[in-house]
């Protein structure tokens, strides 16, 4: 792979790992990213019956919450470009004896495929740091967003203590990549230090949120600066006065 994947490229990764997706998230956060994602989904505001969207949705984790919080009268979009993880993501949905009002969307989150203000609230994980153009992808949630509406952005980060940077590397030599390449999936999660590398830092984030139009950005730094959760509210009217 090169040294800045490209769309096709981050495509057939996630196609590849769609198998083993969940079980590896489980095992890579100790089971603690479905707490994140609970903070997540709770920081993007989805107000009941409301219509929102999960961007880069993979297995589906956000979208199930965020169908959840606002309830059978609401409507949720999840959007990937992988099709065998929208597929996973559409058979665990199925799986449920409670029905979710949820919509699978194949799609490129630098392109989102709806009309400007159309949602109540937004979430993303674990994509911002895998598109090409991060500022292309805040100013497509910024478009499809209702003013006054709120995106919430789960993501890892390179903490900034030394001594976590450290902590981090370690974790992802020793234990990650080992893991994964008993699974087959060596090249898969060894992109993954190279990322964080490339992925802008908490300020920055928020940086790139206002640019894009958005205000009141706040970076909330979780599991000692190793993940992080970049809230953004897109401004009303009365705001830009």
């Amino acid at each position: 792979m090169s040294s800045t994947p490209q769309p096709q490229e981050i495509q057939a990764i996630f196609n590849r790992i769609a198998p083993v997706y969940n079980q590896f998230n489980d095992w890579l956060s100790l089971g603690l990213h479905r707490v994140w994602k609970q903070m997540t989904v709770c920081w993007s505001e989805p107000p009941m019956g409301g219509t929102c969207l999960d961007v880069c949705c993979g297995s589906g984790d956000l979208t199930r919450l965020l169908a959840q919080a606002v309830g059978p009268n609401g409507r949720v979009y999840g959007l990937d470009f992988s099709t065998e993880l929208l597929a996973i993501a559409n058979t665990m949905t199925q799986q449920r004896v409670q029905p979710l009002p949820i919509t699978w969307v194949e799609g490129d989150a630098l392109q989102l495929p709806f009309a400007d203000h159309t949602f109540d609230a937004a979430t993303m994980g674990y994509g911002l740091r895998n598109v090409v153009d991060i500022p292309g992808s805040l100013s497509e949630l910024y478009r499809v967003l209702k003013p006054g509406a709120k995106v919430a952005i789960l993501d890892f980060h390179r903490p900034s203590d030394p001594i976590m940077q450290t902590f981090q590397q370690w974790y992802l030599d020793t234990l990650v990549v080992p893991t994964a390449a008993r699974l087959g999936m060596r090249e898969e999660y060894a992109y993954i230090a190279p990322s964080l590398e490339r992925f802008p830092a908490g300020p920055d984030q928020v940086r790139l949120a206002q640019q894009a139009g958005f205000c009141h950005g706040v970076h909330y730094a979780i599991a000692g600066g190793m993940m992080g959760i970049l809230v953004a509210t897109k401004p009303k009217p009365t705001d830009t006065l």
